[in-house]
């Protein structure tokens, strides 16, 4: 079965005595074991048909056996941070989404950011003794910067320490992008992104294909109460089936956008890993089906009028949606981290995150070109 057909298909036969096309909505909290044979579920905060349903058919599209959902990618990570990071050490990548450097930096873990879309870097961070057995925990592409790790490297150099690599994939999600294929022991995904694809659900999961950390994760989830609601996992696999669809049109229409930003005279520098002279393109191109619908930019005059002057652009976080979103990283989804490490980063006050939808692509070019220019 090909990918497109699993996104379909997978995790759902039709239901027996019904012929349900689509899984059916399980609402019960608790199950009478009376009618059960062999008795199968419980209570609700650990077993629920609908959700099963949802992890089958993300486990499906890496082609393993396991994923584990979660009330959110935030969720997920806790759980990942909870359940793998025995050793107490983390190696990160330096430019992660700010949820991501709230949950590390809240946490007692010893965390070392590394630039992981930097080969020299990586070869020094692993040679490090106190990279043994490590947590690492990499995002690629990263939010916002938009760098790039080579995922079979730094898998490669990893494992040789004994360390279980985690790879955020929320920014490209499964149809562009499938870590385990490149070595990662797990993928987590904030399926509130572009599996879910309506900006109407929270949800998050972590795909895997060893039934010890299904285990664990489930088992954490269970006794945390972590778990999406049967209608939230509802709305995750029914947008999950046209993620094809859309992640194509996003990424054509990125591709046309970001060129466009790069002759804008309004535009200091356009950051997208479609674009050639991106650092990670080569690595992009190799390890992505497409370069992602998420493009960053600096602009030479005032974020908030830009924003202002957009008519499909919303000014909102969240991103891989069908509507087109524009937002100041700086001043929204990255403010925890602080000041200094932000600049550092390069995640400036002038730097405009976009996340770019399925509207027709001419009209998000027009109004794009109207909103950078000021007068």
């Amino acid at each position: 079965m090909r990918f497109d057909t699993r996104l379909v298909h997978a995790g759902h036969e039709l239901a027996e005595g019904t012929g349900d096309v689509v899984p059916p909505l399980h609402l019960a909290s608790t199950y009478a074991h009376g009618v059960q044979d062999p008795p199968a579920y419980f209570y609700a905060r650990g077993e629920n048909p609908t959700r099963e349903a949802l992890e089958r058919a993300l486990a499906a599209l890496e082609d393993v056996r396991f994923a584990t959902v979660f009330a959110s990618g935030q969720a997920a990570g806790a759980t990942a941070l909870a359940t793998l990071a025995g050793a107490g050490r983390v190696i990160v990548s330096d430019d992660v989404y700010g949820g991501t450097y709230a949950l590390l930096t809240s946490s007692r873990l010893d965390v070392r950011p590394v630039d992981l879309a930097d080969p020299a870097a990586v070869a020094d961070a692993f040679a490090d003794p106190w990279a043994a057995e490590a947590l690492v925990w990499v995002e690629t592409p990263t939010n916002p910067m938009l760098k790039v790790a080579d995922l079979a490297e730094v898998c490669r150099r990893a494992h040789a320490r004994g360390c279980l690599v985690l790879v955020d994939n929320t920014l490209a999600g499964p149809a562009l992008q499938q870590p385990l294929r490149w070595g990662a022991d797990v993928t987590l995904c904030s399926t509130t992104k572009s599996v879910a694809g309506h900006l109407d659900v929270l949800g998050g999961a972590l795909v895997h294909d060893r039934a010890d950390l299904h285990d664990l994760f489930t088992t954490h989830r269970t006794t945390t109460g972590s778990v999406p609601s049967p209608f939230d996992s509802f709305l995750v696999h029914r947008g999950l089936k046209t993620l094809s669809l859309r992640t194509a049109r996003q990424v054509e229409t990125a591709g046309k956008l970001a060129s466009a930003l790069r002759e804008s005279p309004h535009v200091a520098e356009v950051r997208y890993p479609g674009l050639p002279g991106h650092p990670g393109h080569e690595v992009a191109a190799r390890q992505m089906s497409g370069f992602g619908s998420v493009v960053a930019f600096r602009y030479r005059a005032d974020v908030a009028g830009l924003l202002r002057r957009s008519r499909y652009f919303a000014d909102a976080v969240s991103l891989g949606g069908v509507r087109s979103l524009a937002q100041c990283p700086a001043t929204t989804t990255h403010r925890p981290i602080p000041p200094d490490v932000r600049l550092r980063l390069g995640i400036t006050d002038d730097l405009v995150r976009l996340s770019v939808g399925i509207e027709d692509p001419e009209d998000l070019l027009e109004d794009l070109l109207q909103a950078l220019s000021p007068s």
